[in-house]
């Protein structure tokens, strides 16, 4: 079972076949919406909408904990793929480009980023050396190849807090600390899924120039950023059918 967390700009997925939906409870609260199960050519998948299928949860908000739970207890999924859209900080990744992280930094804060916290449960440690799962990461970079669409191969993704856009000072400061990408919901989806024990890799769309940068260089103009994500999730959505045709 393939799992999707969809983003904002991918709050459906047009080429899934859909069979059924379900109503989930967790112990961690409510997920951001029903589970929708089905096919993409005949590979089993499970989607849910990160944001709220009204895309009305803010990053902050969305209860990560309830959707890894939901996806790995109630879905039975076996891996994960996050889409999500970003700000592009490196010169070279502009708005409209497609990019497949290898690494995090967070610079979250008040998420619940564990499901161990129980005054009753021992501190569990994970290795999160690689955030990404590296093998899904090749097989989405295989796919968009058999699909033709280019994608970028390996970025620093930065996790800011939001729901409000970067600083031009806190994107220079993201770029001296290594990052190349900005975005709000990266963590803790991708630790929480380790935890979980699913391989998780992100299929990040960049959908306008992060602060100070590009045509963002005074403000972000955010009339520019639907026509952006529109164009390119007909893209991810390529890549995904591709991903799928392999599956079994």
């Amino acid at each position: 079972m393939l799992a999707i967390i969809g983003g904002s700009g991918l709050t459906q997925l047009s080429s899934l076949e859909i069979s059924h939906q379900q109503v989930v409870r967790t112990p961690y609260g409510e997920p951001s919406g029903a589970l929708t199960f089905g096919l993409i050519g005949k590979q089993a998948v499970v989607f849910v909408a990160r944001h709220g299928y009204g895309h009305t949860i803010p990053p902050h908000r969305v209860n990560y904990r309830a959707n890894i739970w939901a996806l790995a207890k109630a879905a039975n999924a076996t891996r994960i793929i996050s889409v999500a859209s970003v700000g592009g900080i490196r010169a070279d990744l502009g708005p409209g480009m497609l990019v497949v992280p290898d690494q995090i930094i967070d610079y979250t804060w008040g998420r619940q980023m564990t499901f161990h916290e129980g005054c009753d449960e021992q501190v569990v440690h994970i290795d999160f050396t690689h955030p990404y799962d590296q093998d899904l990461r090749q097989e989405l970079l295989a796919a968009a190849a058999r699909g033709h669409e280019p994608l970028v191969d390996g970025a620093v993704y930065a996790a800011s807090q939001g729901p409000r856009l970067e600083t031009a000072a806190e994107i220079d400061r993201f770029e001296r600390d290594g990052a190349h990408i900005v975005g709000m919901t990266g963590m803790p989806e991708a630790a929480l899924a380790r935890e979980a024990g699913l391989p998780y890799a992100a299929l990040t769309v960049v959908a306008n120039w992060a602060a100070g940068r590009g045509d963002s260089a005074s403000e972000i103009r955010f009339e520019t950023l639907e026509a952006v994500l529109q164009e390119a999730m007909v893209r991810v959505r390529q890549v995904i059918g591709c991903l799928c045709e392999d599956c079994s």
